[in-house]
């Protein structure tokens, strides 16, 4: 019987949550923890990749993430970007954060409409003659690469941040009937926080095939797996579990 969750995401900003509507309607505990954290690169590991970054006219963020550790990076080495640098972004409202660290200005900020890469990619095609770099993680796919190669865009990809497995607190019993996971990183932080982790009964639910296919290289059962696109969300494939759950 499920009765306590464990969401490995940070807790909700704000009581709109499909989460926060499980429990209760659900009667279930959730609890939220990231199992990973995400640390910036040093100005040498960037010296190391050989990206001289102002020989770009352009730089292009699929998160928030890569915003804040570009501007930082670009601060803690000196870097005084150019007012005539543009910024494309994956969506709007990923490019509405970048308000942070420069001033809005269309003639200098373009996104795509839908938040999916072949339309962000289309509106770089618009402007093609621009040297373009790419702040990723360490933890990327090469489908942005790949796909801008195919359309002829000149592009270097730059890795300025890393995942690592977040430091739990041990003192504390980890004793969840349900777990759920986002992301590879944070199937591996389980067994890097509790290398003698047994599953037992314990329900592992996971988003994408990625996370699901970590879970089983790690020796663990995937009982419940949502994939963008096919099907419902994380949370509705949770519902419906506790759902069959409460019926039986």
């Amino acid at each position: 019987m499920v009765k306590k969750i464990l969401v490995s995401q940070p807790k909700p900003s704000t009581a709109k949550s499909p989460y926060l509507d499980l429990a209760k309607n659900y009667g279930v505990t959730i609890d939220f923890q990231s199992l990973i954290a995400v640390q910036r690169l040093t100005p040498k590991e960037i010296r190391a990749q050989k990206v001289d970054i102002l020989s770009h006219t352009a730089v292009v963020f699929n998160s928030k993430q890569a915003i804040d550790h570009f501007f930082s990076l670009c601060k803690e080495m000196r870097i005084k970007l150019p007012e005539t640098m543009k910024y494309f972004f994956i969506s709007q409202q990923v490019s509405l954060y970048v308000q942070q660290y420069v001033q809005y200005r269309k003639r200098k900020i373009f996104f795509g409409k839908t938040g999916l890469l072949p339309d962000l990619v289309d509106v770089m095609l618009k402007h093609k003659k621009e040297t373009y770099l790419i702040p990723q993680s360490d933890v990327h796919k090469k489908d942005i690469s790949v796909l801008l190669d195919s359309k002829g865009i000149n592009h270097t990809d730059c890795v300025m941040y890393r995942t690592v497995s977040a430091e739990l607190d041990k003192s504390k019993p980890f004793d969840y009937d349900m777990i759920v996971f986002f992301t590879p990183s944070g199937a591996k932080s389980l067994v890097d926080n509790f290398p003698d982790y047994k599953q037992g009964d314990t329900v592992f639910a996971c988003f994408g095939d990625g996370t699901a296919a970590k879970l089983e290289e790690l020796g663990f059962r995937v009982d419940i797996k949502a994939v963008q696109g096919q099907g419902l969300s994380m949370s509705g494939e949770i519902s419906n579990f506790l759902e069959a759950q409460k019926k039986k």
